[in-house]
């Protein structure tokens, strides 16, 4: 099973993201409607990748995605961006942070869906045989 954390302070997207999201197979979901939070599950719970809003009330998501990409063990995990922010220097910033892939809202369930697949797939691929 893979984890799927989803980062986003307002639950109505929450819900669009997971049931966007909800095709694909052996994936569980975990929410965070705040940075902080965010930062908290990934202490606790080991996850496959992140899908992230840049805008919330306690810790910018730009903030996030530094913090997790300063730990090792994150280094590599796959985080999409999924914002309203659709400005260059946003994308860039993001992307300047460790932003795997930055995706606009509104959005596709679809594109988001395939974004994931292939985010996940290539993850595996990279990851070392047993």
């Amino acid at each position: 099973m893979q984890n799927i954390l989803i980062v986003d302070d307002s639950p109505t997207i929450r819900k669009m993201v997971r049931a966007s999201l909800q095709a694909i197979e052996s994936v569980d979901f975990i929410e965070a409607s705040t940075g902080l939070e965010a930062i908290e599950q990934l202490a606790v719970t080991r996850v496959q990748l992140i899908v992230l809003d840049l805008n919330m009330p306690d810790m910018h998501g730009i903030d996030v995605l530094r913090f997790v990409r300063r730990n090792a063990h994150y280094k590599s995990l796959p985080i999409v961006v999924l914002t309203t922010r659709g400005d260059e220097t946003s994308r860039q910033t993001a992307k300047e942070a460790g932003a795997t892939t930055y995706l606009t809202k509104p959005f596709a369930p679809q594109i988001l869906a395939q974004a994931v697949r292939d985010l996940l797939d290539a993850a595996v691929e990279a990851s070392p045989r047993a």
